[in-house]
Parts: C-alpha cells; sequence; structure tokens
C-alpha cells in the first residue's frame, strides 16, 4: 500500500499514545494498527532491532545456495546504482518468505554491516511493526513511515517493502529502507521497487522453467548437446559431458565448456553435426565417431535452430545415443530380462539338486560361458535367468535364442544381425544382448559353419553383421544349453570342438525330476501359486492324496511336463482344494510323442492354455509365429476355442 505524505509529529503522536496507553487513536492506519495490536501480544523489544534470532552458519549457507537465483540477479541488476543508494542514505535487503535476510546490498541496515543483518530473521515476531511484516502479512507492496515502526531507532526513517512472487506463492521480500527520511525520494523509490519486483519474478519464473528443462534433459538416457557454427560446444547436459570426458576433454575445459569438436573429433566434417550447420538436419543416423581414444557408435540426429538473416545456419542441436545404451533400452523395454532367480528353483536340502544349484550360484559370479546339461524340460531355461540375475551381469539385457526352429541362413540373421542395405542395419541377438546374457537352447542344432562363425566371434568379441564389412565390440556372456551330451555331438562330427570349449567354460548337469521327486511336491506348490499370482486369483492347494499321486508318476517330460499337469489344475480345478482326480497327466505331451509331431497332443496343450496362443507359447517356451505355423501345419483353426 502506497500512502502520501504523512506529518510526522502527529505519527509520532499516535505511537507514544499508544505505547501509553494502549488506545489506538481513529487517525492510525487500520492495518498498521492491527499490526501493532499483534506486535504488543508478541512484545519484541522496542529500543533496537534483535540480531539474536540468527540462523546457524551451516544453516544460513544452505539457505543462500537455495536462494542463489534471486540473490545473483539483485546483485547484477543493482550492481550499477550503487550512487542512487548512496546518495540518498537508502539500504536494500533481500528476505527470504520465512523474512530470513538474505543479503544486504548496499549501505548499512541501521548502524549494521551485512555481517551483522544477514541470517537474522525480522519479521513481526523478532521487530514488531515495520514494512517487512507488513509486506508479509498483506503481501503487497507496504509503505511505512518511521513513527510507524515498532522500533525507536527506526523512527527517523521510511521503509517500503515489497513481496516478490514465483507461481502465485510469495518466495522472497524487497525491502528498501531511508535512513533519514528527509532523503528518501518516495515516488523514485516505488517506482524502482515495482521494477525490481516485476523484473525479479519475470527472471525467476524463466529461470524455474530452464531449471526443470535442465534436470529434465539431465535424467533423459541421451545426451544432448548444443554447438556453434565455430564446432564449439556452448551446452552438453548431464550425460554429454560424462561422454566429452570419456573422449579427453578436461575438466576445466568442462567447467568452463571450452570444447572445439574439431579437435576432439577425428572424423568431424563427416558426421552429421559438420552437416547440420551446412542447413541439412539429420534423423536417428546410425553415426560413427572416431577419436584418438575410442571410436564410439552412436544414433544420432541434428537439427539447426539459429540461423542468421542471411539464413546461415549459426548453431544446432545434437542428440545422441550410444548404440550399446539404446539396445539394453530396447531390451529392457520389450521384457528381455531374467524373470527368475536361483532363490525360485526350489528343492529339498538333501535333493540331487541341492548341489547343482550351490554350484549355479558359484560359477554365476565367474566371467566365464556356461554349458548347461540336462533331458529335456529339466529346467535349464529357468536355471539360465537364474544365473544371470546372480551375475554381474544381472543389470544388462536377458535374451534368449532358440536354435533349429529356423533355416541356417535366417539363423545367421538373427544371431548376428543384417544389412538390408546403406541406410538399414538390423542388430542380432549377440549385439542385443551386449553387456548381459545370451542364452542359447538346444545349441546343439546350430548348423556346423554358423557354430564356427560364432566361436570365431566369441574369441575376438567383434561381431559383424550380415552384409557388412564393419565388425563392432560386444561384451557377452554365452549360456547355452543341450538335451543330450554335447560331447558326442562332437564326437560324431556335428559340433564343431572349438565351440564346445568355449561354451563348457563352467558345465551344470541338471537331473531328470525322476531322480529328484523328493522336490515334487514343492515344484508343484511353486508353480500354482506362481500361477495364482499372475493371474490374481486364490492359490490352490495340492491335498497330501494328490501330491502322493504326482509322486507316483514317472514323469518322462520332466519339470516341463509337471508345469503342463499343474497349469490344467490350475484352470480345471473348480475349488481351492486339488484332489487326486483333479490331476490329469494325459494333459501333457507323453514320451515318444512331442507336440510338434502329434495333432492330438498339441491341442491338448493348447485345451490346457485355455485357447490362448501368447499362453501356450510362454508354456513350450516357442515364439507365437512359430505356434501359427504348426496350426497350419495341423490344419487347425485358431479361433477352435472361442465360445
Amino acid at each position: 500500500m502506497v500512502r502520501g505524505p504523512r506529518n510526522r509529529e502527529k505519527l509520532q503522536g499516535y505511537y507514544d499514545l499508544y505505547m501509553k496507553t494502549g488506545q489506538i487513536d481513529p487517525n492510525v492506519n487500520p492495518e498498521i494498527a492491527a499490526s501493532w495490536q499483534k506486535s504488543r501480544e508478541l512484545n519484541p523489544p522496542t529500543d533496537r532491532i534483535r540480531t539474536d534470532c540468527r540462523l546457524s552458519p551451516e544453516t544460513f549457507a544452505a539457505r543462500q545456495k537455495l536462494h542463489r537465483d534471486a540473490m545473483m540477479y539483485l546483485k547484477h541488476l543493482t550492481t550499477g546504482l550503487r550512487d542512487f543508494f548512496k546518495e540518498y542514505d537508502i539500504s536494500l535487503l533481500l528476505l527470504d518468505d520465512e523474512c530470513v535476510v538474505l543479503k544486504s546490498y548496499s549501505m548499512p541496515f541501521y548502524q549494521m554491516t551485512p555481517g551483522e543483518i544477514e541470517g537474522v530473521r525480522v519479521g513481526l515476531e523478532q521487530i514488531g511493526t515495520s514494512s517487512v511484516s507488513m509486506a508479509c502479512e498483506l503481501q503487497t507492496p507496504f509503505w511505512v513511515f518511521g513513527p510507524e515502526m515498532w522500533i525507536r531507532e527506526s523512527h527517523d526513517s521510511d521503509a517500503c517493502s515489497a513481496p516478490v512472487f514465483v507461481d502465485n506463492k510469495m518466495c522472497y521480500i524487497i525491502t528498501m529502507v531511508g535512513m533519514h527520511y528527509e532523503n528518501m525520494p518516495q515516488e523514485a523509490v516505488m517506482a524502482f521497487m515495482k521494477t525490481l519486483v516485476y523484473g525479479m519474478e519475470k527472471y525467476l519464473q524463466q529461470q524455474k522453467r530452464l531449471n526443470a528443462q535442465e534436470m529434465l534433459l539431465d535424467v533423459v538416457p541421451f545426451a544432448v548437446y548444443h554447438v556453434l557454427e565455430d564446432s564449439n560446444v556452448s551446452y552438453a547436459n548431464k550425460l554429454g559431458l560424462q561422454r566429452l570426458r570419456k573422449i579427453g576433454v578436461g575438466r576445466k575445459e568442462l567447467r568452463n565448456l571450452d570444447i572445439k569438436l574439431t579437435d576432439m573429433v577425428i572424423n568431424y566434417k563427416h558426421t552429421p553435426i559438420y552437416k547440420g550447420l551446412q542447413g541439412i538436419s539429420s534423423h536417428n543416423k546410425e553415426v560413427t565417431w572416431i577419436t584418438q581414444h575410442k571410436t564410439y557408435e552412436d544414433i544420432t540426429t541434428v537439427v539447426p535452430v539459429e540461423r542468421d538473416i542471411h539464413d546461415k545456419v549459426k548453431s544446432v542441436v545434437t542428440v545422441s545415443m550410444p548404440i550399446e545404451d539404446l539396445r539394453t533400452m530396447v531390451a529392457h523395454a520389450a521384457g528381455f530380462t531374467a524373470k527368475y532367480s536361483l532363490s525360485s528353483l526350489v528343492c529339498d536340502e538333501e535333493s540331487a539338486f541341492a548341489s547343482v544349484k550351490a554350484k549355479a550360484q558359484r560359477v554365476a559370479k565367474s566371467k566365464k560361458h556356461i554349458l548347461l546339461l540336462g533331458e529335456a524340460g529339466t529346467g535349464k531355461q529357468r536355471m539360465a535367468h537364474g544365473i544371470h540375475q546372480a551375475s554381474r551381469q544381472a543389470q544388462g539385457p536377458f535374451i534368449i535364442y532358440q536354435c533349429g526352429d529356423s533355416t541356417p541362413d535366417i539363423m545367421e540373421q538373427e544371431l548376428f544381425g543384417i544389412s538390408v542395405n546403406k541406410d538399414v542395419s538390423h542388430p542380432g541377438k549377440l549385439e542385443l544382448a551386449d553387456g548381459g546374457t545370451l542364452f542359447i537352447d538346444d545349441i546343439e542344432k546350430m548348423p556346423m559353419d554358423l557354430a564356427r562363425t560364432l566361436a570365431a566371434t566369441l574369441v575376438t568379441m567383434e561381431s559383424r553383421r550380415v552384409g557388412e564389412s564393419t565388425s563392432r565390440h560386444i561384451n557377452v556372456r554365452i549360456i547355452a544349453a543341450c538335451d543330450g551330451d554335447l560331447r558326442r555331438y562332437v564326437e560324431r562330427g556335428e559340433f564343431p570342438q572349438e565351440l564346445l570349449n568355449i561354451v563348457a567354460g563352467h558345465t551344470i548337469r541338471l537331473p531328470a525330476l525322476r531322480n529328484r521327486k523328493e522336490d515334487i511336491g514343492a515344484l508343484a506348490s511353486q508353480m500354482l501359486k506362481e500361477l495364482a499370482a499372475m493371474h490374481q486369483v486364490p492359490v490352490k492347494v495340492l491335498t497330501p492324496e494328490a501330491v502322493e499321486k504326482l509322486f507316483s508318476y514317472d514323469w518322462p517330460g520332466n519339470i516341463k511336463q509337471l508345469q503342463n499337469v499343474m497349469e490344467s489344475v490350475f484352470f480345471n480345478t473348480p475349488g481351492t482344494l486339488v484332489s487326486p482326480d483333479d490331476v490329469d497327466f494325459t494333459c501333457s505331451a507323453r514320451k515318444g510323442r512331442p507336440w510338434k509331431e502329434d495333432k492330438e497332443v498339441f491341442v491338448q496343450l493348447w485345451s490346457v492354455a485355455g485357447g490362448n496362443i501368447s499362453r501356450l507359447a510362454n508354456m513350450l517356451n516357442v515364439s507365437r509365429v512359430t505356434l501359427y505355423r504348426y496350426l497350419k501345419k495341423f490344419g487347425l483353426d485358431k479361433t477352435i476355442f472361442d465360445k
């Protein structure tokens, strides 16, 4: 509130009357009168400003850091106005929303140096009525004449305070105090105060948006740069700075953004940034960056953002992602992560499987490749999941590759990737698994030539896509699985010795279910619990008689067959208790009648899956495309289970 000049003798009389008698003269400004009454209740001293309500040095330093933008804004704005403050004996203070003095910018404040007043709380509770307390209470600019202030030593001064709002919330108070009221030009001070408040509000609002944008840029999984026409980097987000550091940019250069790409990137003129500065945009291009320290591959987008009056590009924005990071992101988005831990492999302490599980736990931390041996359905894939989760590569992707489901040419493309043309190139399973684990199931079905190529690749850890001459470094751990004895395949000349030597860094043999019958009850119960969690229904419980029936069976299909039976139990048992009559072994593929060859078995399994192709694919660990191929082979209509 801005009020015209007042008779100071009368104002002094109103103040003295209130202090002696507690009576408010009717001519006292209503807001001032209400503030006096609150001050009397709080009883702050009237002789001098209290400075004992001071923040600790550590707390005050943290608060100044939090409000650095506002402090720096006033510092830069008022640097050239010191003569104005000095001429009129005006002090300028910045306070936060709790009335703590953050910074003193000019003359001493009532004979107090900045060191004495900064960090002090000067609200209504501490110093009574003042322009600060009025602006804070009313949240509007307020001019207070000296005799209206609670502190007597302030009566020769006038003061004006104004709140500063950001996002409709009062965040700061700016205070100007004239040490001698006759020298303080009210109109000039008010105009200056309005300018300060308006400018600060706009600046802080913009700075808040910029800070949010910068924070956003720092958390995105892309390196973002603003590059000027002379190849200088004027901005880089957090990931961008990390990558610049990796190619040899020093800390001092990073701190000052004194970075010239022509000095760092050997093939700079062949990059999209150079082309972007010529006016040519690039979108999601695969780019090779050659530096003195290392060669990188990125997916890069470059867009010109600034042009001069002659339409010449002055700067570009560059967004890039290392291909290995992109593969990891895609792998996780596509669900290429391990679903099971080793702890999910249940067994009795005295079971034949207990020592197998213990060995898996030990070798998981090793860097060597692993070979899993065991009959079909013994749980090799789940074991691979568990080993990956317990390994150093656990944060990387877990990729599954099934051998034998396609032709040798297609297998090569799936494993190594393929370059379709100069603009289109696709990574294979090896590249997708970079930084993680590639589980190769039924590795004995891999063609000899492809197996030898894989062996050579694993020796050099350099992978090459079909149709390309460029090699890419990979960091992959192989977990291979074979239903038989892989050495027998080598002896018969059906598998290369060199690949066996590589993948059999550690060999783990999984026992058949008939050799670990003591685990059947626990395995079956766990399967029912997992199915209940998956479908969000109550858990079904096996009766002792049902467990006994499971125990009496020979399980030629091993754990996979047990899983199929439990699927049938889960979907076909009406209640929560599973009796022996609910256990149907015929729902599972019988030994000698695999689903790939027997239409009846295929239909039985499909029925167990409720006619759902995706569920059947999960049960059989194959792709939906593979199942559609067998639907066509058996002459089945995918709608036969629709009701």
